[in-house]
């Protein structure tokens, strides 16, 4: 069955919107909250694998740490103590930045090639912006309000978030592609309607299980991981949404802006 999907298009881009502000708000005035991989500081790994991250600590400092928390368990010991400069921190915002703007830009040019269409890769690319700010809004408004800070795990967090949500749009898109070719006679608007009905099923049942795996591991993984994981479960319902409700839509409000100058 064929749902009229597209007749709320504007709609699903209020609400994304509606998604959006409060945490470019957030972002624009409060910032994100930097672990040490950015700002630099000290990492001490214990002989039970726990790693501690400090601020500008000695390592005299360090031993004392340590030395308060032997009281507890005698058999701990440090294994490491490094120290990340302001410098490596900067250097690493810097590479973070340039690899999310080269992929954005490869991902732009392979799918406008691909799909044969510019419109293809800018909807595509604007929607994963969508996650990105998405993403990026909660982790600004979590770690003003609960003390939350982003670390290297987060940018690997987000770079799979991103990967995820081409990939899913990809799908829609390539139904669409397919339907160009077989049904011409199709307006993009009939073709985007078909495309996300026969795709919709396929994409939530993938989603959930991805979320669902996700979910437990926020709520029972351990605390290395719980922020990592969770920035994944955010960015995974962002993608699930974007790639149907903000990818497709775009492409016929853009089919729509076109035919109107014509």
């Amino acid at each position: 069955m064929i749902i009229n999907w597209m007749k709320y298009r504007y709609l699903y881009i209020a609400f994304s919107l509606l998604i959006i502000i409060p945490g470019l708000f957030s972002l624009i005035f409060y910032g994100l909250k930097l672990s040490i991989d950015f700002t630099g500081g000290s990492v001490l790994t214990l002989s039970d694998s726990t790693v501690i991250r400090q601020k500008d600590i000695t390592q005299q400092q360090a031993d004392e740490l340590v030395g308060k928390l032997q009281e507890k368990d005698k058999d701990l010991k440090l294994v490491s103590f490094e120290t990340i400069g302001p410098a490596m921190g900067q250097e690493t915002t810097q590479k973070t930045i340039f690899a999310v703007l080269l992929a954005s830009l490869l991902l732009l040019i392979h799918i406008s090639h691909a799909f044969r269409q510019l419109k293809f890769g800018v909807c595509a690319i604007l929607a994963m912006l969508h996650d990105s700010l998405v993403l990026l809004g909660i982790f600004s408004l979590l770690g003003h309000f609960f003390n939350i800070e982003i670390d290297l795990l987060f940018v690997t967090a987000t770079l799979t978030v991103l990967s995820f949500s081409v990939h899913d749009t990809i799908v829609v898109y390539d139904r669409i592609r397919e339907l160009q070719r077989h049904s011409s006679n199709l307006s993009m608007y009939e073709m985007a309607n078909q495309a996300v009905s026969e795709t919709m099923v396929r994409s939530l049942n993938n989603s959930l299980t991805i979320i669902f795996m996700l979910l437990a591991l926020v709520l029972l993984g351990g605390d290395t991981t719980r922020n990592f994981a969770l920035a994944l479960l955010i960015g995974t319902i962002s993608g699930s949404y974007s790639s149907p409700f903000t990818a497709v839509p775009l492409l016929v409000i853009w089919d729509d802006l076109r035919h109107r100058r014509k």
